[in-house]
């Protein structure tokens, strides 16, 4: 049973090792309505911090020249809001860990400025200049503004077991962590880009809410999301469900478990997982990832001693952004990281050799890329 709640996962997790050398983020997804046309425009927002043990008064930026050459690591609170969809872009501000306050407890809290993020709420602005972007690449993003105030209800968990439990957290084994504690997430309130009102509604927004941590990033990386689910049985909107793939090539220590990903379908109340922790469960794993000159294309098929899932999703290069990240080590090596919230698909889903149901799904996160 992968919907469980365990918001011990969403603490901070930057201590001891991954204090010196480690990132911590905070990633929420969704769908708003333009207040005045009604369309819709797909956004994201994220808190990502990186080793506070260098911390100072202010953002230590990994890809600045004179830090490479002085070998100085990344460390700042770096807040990344963006969109997906025409125009689609990414807005980051960093900040010194000196002038952020942290909360490392159960629930989590992160605070800046007029910047806040917690377990059920956030709010807070960015904004870049066109004349800021063009003197500073070290900032990795786009120019625009954008403000939000949102309330956030997460109502499906994905709790990956083992990997991100108690005792491999402490002992930091993973190189990079996941736990979704709200692959299915309500979102409610507004946000405004560039100077244009949107309208989050709960009922239509799909929204998403998940974290990774750990020393480093992995390749290649995988991800597909979506709970805007129509039965292609009934041809009913699926209300109670969601699907989450995620992954890529884990590594355990020095041990890289290539081509594995974890995924979980929460049909109807019904748990099908496949992850390749549960050993027992003898799951087995398949995927292609490609580009072409329009779109991204996955192709992922998982089987379990009594289930199978097969996905096929794409999304148009048009709709998407390459999403940018400087590991801790200060690299930037994720340069075609494919992200974006449009993505449109299938599932099948089969147990014991039976068609359970084929969905059609919409407004999929998904990203896909591999170290250039």
């Amino acid at each position: 049973m992968f919907n469980k709640s365990d918001i011990t996962r969403n603490q901070c997790q930057l201590f001891g090792g991954q204090a010196r050398l480690g990132y911590d983020w905070w990633w929420h997804s969704f769908t708003a309505q333009d207040a005045e046309t009604g369309e819709d425009k797909p956004f994201f927002l994220e808190f990502f911090l990186c080793n506070p043990a260098s911390g100072g008064d202010k953002p230590v930026l990994g890809q600045l020249p004179e830090n490479q050459k002085a070998g100085r690591r990344p460390s700042y609170l770096m807040i990344k809001a963006g969109c997906w969809g025409k125009d689609a872009k990414q807005i980051h501000n960093f900040y010194g860990w000196n002038n952020i306050t942290v909360d490392m407890g159960v629930p989590f809290s992160v605070n800046v400025g007029d910047c806040f993020m917690s377990e059920d709420k956030t709010w807070g602005s960015v904004s870049v200049s066109e004349e800021e972007t063009k003197a500073h690449p070290e900032f990795m993003c786009d120019a625009g503004t954008i403000s939000w105030n949102l309330t956030i209800d997460k109502k499906v968990a994905f709790n990956v077991g083992y990997g991100a439990g108690s005792l491999f957290r402490k002992l930091q084994l993973f190189e990079m962590f996941w736990h979704a504690e709200g692959m299915k997430t309500e979102f409610k309130g507004e946000i405004i880009l560039d100077g244009r009102r949107y309208i989050v509604d709960p009922k239509k927004c799909y929204g998403y809410a998940d974290k990774n941590w750990g020393k480093d990033f992995t390749s290649p990386w995988v991800w597909l999301s979506s709970n805007n689910i129509t039965s292609k049985k009934t041809g009913e909107k699926l209300l109670d469900s969601v699907f989450d793939i995620g992954g890529g090539c884990p590594k355990v220590g020095p041990i890289a478990l290539k081509r594995k990903l974890l995924s979980a379908y929460w049909y109807e109340g019904k748990c099908y997982e496949f992850n390749f922790s549960k050993f027992w469960t003898f799951v087995r794993t398949s995927f292609d990832c490609r580009e072409t000159d329009e779109e991204i294309i996955w192709h992922v098929e998982q089987k379990t001693w009594t289930n199978r899932m097969v996905t096929d999703i794409t999304c148009k290069k048009s709709d998407m952004l390459l999403v940018n990240y400087e590991a801790p080590n200060g690299k930037h090596l994720h340069r075609r990281l494919w992200n974006g919230g449009n993505g449109k698909g299938t599932v099948k889903l089969y147990h014991c050799g039976r068609l359970v149901d084929e969905v059609l799904c919409e407004n999929v996160g998904c990203e896909y890329g591999e170290y250039c």
